[in-house]
């Protein structure tokens, strides 16, 4: 008898300490589970492709920024011509959300984002509200291409309804895309990727710049896109698309990465999969997405509360937000 127990209790610390091994942090482990989605709820435009959605909630209002375009042709074509960025209100972070204004829309040529405005990525930081995005101008092509060059920048303003300063000179002045910020004590880390979907990652004294590229290839055998950093646990985190499934097995899924000085040795969470293509609706049907992208978190009172994807079921697209079922609390 005393054999057997002596053997419970070494499998019992064996086990500890393989959980220990496992896992990147103590407390809590984070897990990505979501709550039922309500029918009617998200942002949706009838004559519009709605893609992106950014979060933040000001006093008792959830205020979604969206990318749109006009439903000409199929999708996604037409937004890099035409992709303008949107204000849309909700007293739900649910929805659903109604539109108000056009916060970046198109303005003279002589400007980076005369043209068009995309991924719009949205925060609070020194008491001012800061929306960062892609945008392009009318005749700056990518290299050997017929493409036109996108660049991250932004807009600040000092009211959530605007207006909206933009700035008159891009913050990446070369191809970069899906722009995910984090202030950092007293520095502002930028995850962002070029064309061929190679992930960077950038320092800066304040939001305004000057970036300096800490990593420029963040994780060299996938190609990833559409990121939101943040830290927790001590540590740093992605959730980003893997868009070939080269790290999870399944094309275009959400994955989970992170890193303990938040620039270099970028590893793969436990448990791995930020979310798939299916969304459990309220009636206990599933809404199977085409594409399920662009993942942008809701903070609340420094705890992570809700996921906004970005969603195509081949018919229509929309931005949709989904609970999380345990909030991640922000460091």
């Amino acid at each position: 008898m005393k054999y057997i127990i002596n053997n419970i209790t070494r499998i019992h610390l064996l086990v500890l300490a393989l959980s220990f091994f496992c896992y990147p942090s103590f407390g809590q482990n984070i897990q990505f589970e979501y709550e039922k989605v309500p029918l009617n709820s998200g942002f949706k435009m009838d004559d519009y492709w709605v893609w992106c959605g950014s979060m933040i909630k000001v006093d008792s209002t959830y205020h979604l920024f969206a990318s749109r375009w006009p439903k000409i042709g199929t999708f996604p074509e037409g937004y890099r011509q035409h992709s303008e960025i949107v204000r849309a209100t909700s007293k739900s972070p649910l929805g659903p959300f109604v539109f108000q204004e056009v916060v970046v829309g198109e303005r003279d040529s002589l400007f980076w984002d005369s043209n068009m405005a995309h991924n719009p990525t949205v925060y609070k930081i020194d008491n001012k509200y800061v929306l960062f995005y892609i945008g392009s101008d009318f005749t700056s092509y990518q290299k050997n291409t017929r493409e036109l060059l996108r660049r991250v920048g932004y807009a600040e303003s000092q009211s959530i309804n605007g207006p909206w300063v933009r700035s008159n000179k891009p913050l990446l002045d070369f191809e970069s895309n899906n722009p995910s910020v984090l202030v950092d004590g007293s520095k502002v880390k930028m995850v962002f990727r070029d064309r061929e979907l190679k992930v960077s990652l950038a320092e800066a004294p304040n939001y305004k710049g000057t970036y300096s590229i800490v990593n420029k290839n963040v994780w060299p055998s996938a190609r990833l896109e559409d990121f939101y950093l943040f830290k927790s646990q001590n540590k740093y985190h992605i959730v980003c698309e893997d868009n070939t499934g080269a790290v999870c097995g399944h094309e275009r899924w959400g994955i989970h990465l992170y890193s303990k000085d938040g620039v270099s040795n970028w590893m793969k969470y436990n448990p791995l999969i930020a979310y798939n293509h299916d969304i459990l609706l309220e009636n206990d049907s599933v809404l199977h997405c085409v594409r399920r992208e662009r993942p942008q978190f809701l903070i609340e009172n420094n705890k992570i509360t809700y996921l906004i994807n970005s969603v195509y079921d081949g018919h229509n697209s929309w931005s949709q937000p989904v609970k999380l079922k345990h909030p991640i609390k922000l460091d």
